[in-house]
């Protein structure tokens, strides 16, 4: 934890952050907490939250983060500097060991969740992820939901449908991250069960707007990061873009959180640590809250909705549909030609064909794909080389 006295957080740009010493909280997740559901191997030289981190590291979704979009769809085609999931997930790790550190929490927990926590994200960002839901809700298998994919991948699709089995405290981070509603104050929810992430999964995919706090400090650390590290990033991209001018910022946001993302994320964190040290949540102060908030409902206004932006999501929206359709047959056909059966499900355990129907079969194939391996399946689709 920080060891740092008198503070006071309308101050908090003079704190010096380099004066200080840490050790671990006793609000932190300490390692002998660690549980999974079902029993694994003993590990000798590293902790159960580092054995997740590294089997999510090494798993083949975490490989396909650099080739989905994170906002701009196709933009990493003509410019490789944009921002992509596999740049925002090494953001979020990296500013969420920076909180969880001052904190005095468990750095390889935060890490875990935080490069976890986007897996389940599909192409095009959450302009795919609202175009597979609509397909998802057709089909009857519910509302898609990205943090749920990212838990049902790494519990039942990474390493051949068998899961990484990661420990409980690890999967609910990931699944209770969500940072498009925006939080002041995130409180854990310590007595949480698995009981309690099974309804909430139920809930969301039958539509209701339910929220759930994670279960441990560090798992509120990486819900609040999450945006941090995309607000001032996403207008960066926007500027590069010619979408937006720097000059387009409101103006007291700049005044308040700054005008380029160093400084926004070095308010925001500043606020969260001043805020949240040795209390048990994570929480900015109200100022920093109500001008990120108006800083969030800008880029909304600017960017996301943004018709320039936009307006691929038809296409998106109708390719998708195309393959989803196109897949449900070959599976009802069993046309083993088809990739869904040559690079999805022959690779996969008998436990998970029989635990899942074709839909949801297919719902997985599409969330796992990359936006370049999406446009080849389209193109081979509709423009086959026959």
């Amino acid at each position: 934890m920080m060891n740092i006295t008198n503070i006071n957080p309308k101050s908090k740009n003079q704190i010096n952050f380099n004066q200080t010493t840490y050790h671990l909280s006793s609000l932190s997740c300490k390692d002998a907490e660690a549980f999974r559901l079902f029993p694994d191997d003993p590990q000798q030289l590293r902790t159960a939250f580092a054995v997740d981190r590294d089997r999510i590291l090494y798993s083949g979704a975490y490989r396909r983060y650099h080739g989905k979009t994170q906002v701009f769809s196709f933009s990493n085609l003509i410019d490789e500097e944009m921002t992509n999931r596999s740049l925002h997930t090494t953001y979020v790790s990296q500013i969420a060991r920076t909180i969880s550190k001052i904190l005095g929490l468990n750095l390889e927990l935060t890490e875990a969740i935080a490069l976890g926590h986007d897996l389940g994200h599909t192409p095009f960002g959450h302009d795919g992820e609202r175009a597979l839901s609509k397909l998802c809700l057709k089909h009857n298998i519910g509302l898609f939901h990205h943090n749920i994919e990212s838990l049902h991948i790494v519990d039942n699709i990474s390493r051949k449908g068998n899961g990484l089995n990661l420990t409980f405290q690890v999967r609910d981070g990931i699944v209770s991250h969500d940072g498009e509603v925006h939080n002041k104050m995130l409180v854990p929810n310590r007595t949480k069960t698995e009981k309690d992430i099974q309804e909430f999964i139920l809930q969301k995919r039958q539509g209701s707007d339910v929220q759930m706090m994670p279960s441990t400090l560090e798992g509120c650390v990486v819900r609040i990061t999450d945006t941090i590290a995309y607000i001032g990033q996403d207008i960066e991209d926007a500027i590069r873009c010619n979408v937006l001018k720097r000059e387009d910022i409101p103006e007291d946001c700049k005044k308040y959180l700054g005008d380029k993302n160093s400084r926004i994320i070095d308010s925001l964190v500043r606020s969260v640590v001043v805020n949240s040290i040795e209390n048990d949540f994570i929480g900015f102060d109200e100022e920093t809250s109500f001008y990120l908030l108006k800083l969030k409902n800008f880029n909304y206004e600017r960017i996301y909705s943004d018709e320039n932006i936009k307006k691929t999501n038809t296409k998106i929206a109708h390719c998708m549909e195309i393959l989803f359709e196109k897949y449900l047959q070959d599976i009802a056909k069993e046309n083993f030609d088809s990739n869904i059966f040559k690079q999805f499900l022959s690779n996969k355990a008998e436990k998970y064909i029989l635990s899942f129907s074709a839909a949801e079969k297919v719902r997985d194939f599409i969330a796992t794909m990359t936006d370049r391996y999406f446009n080849e399946e389209v193109k081979e689709y509709l423009l086959p080389w026959k």
